[in-house]
């Protein structure tokens, strides 16, 4: 598997808008499947994109309106690639 590389947004509006608890999913699957080696996590500023948020960015591609259900299925996917 390759370096996965996840950026969370923490502006204001993506992380009142559900990327607290998107971080803190991320942080515990991480955690639960033993990928600290596989994945880079940071978080970013406002990208500009407030109102398609919460946004989370995945080895360059930007997702929208993310949920921790969105996450399970693309880090899962990920994950097993």
């Amino acid at each position: 598997m390759s370096k996965i590389n996840i950026t969370v947004c923490m502006g204001s509006s993506c992380f009142a808008r559900g990327n607290a608890a998107n971080l803190e999913f991320i942080e515990n699957y991480i955690m639960q499947n033993g990928l600290d080696a596989q994945i880079d996590l940071a978080g970013s500023r406002c990208d500009g994109s407030c109102v398609t948020g919460p946004n989370v960015v995945i080895n360059g591609t930007q997702y929208t309106e993310v949920d921790e259900d969105k996450l399970k299925e693309i880090l899962d996917s990920l994950s097993q690639a």
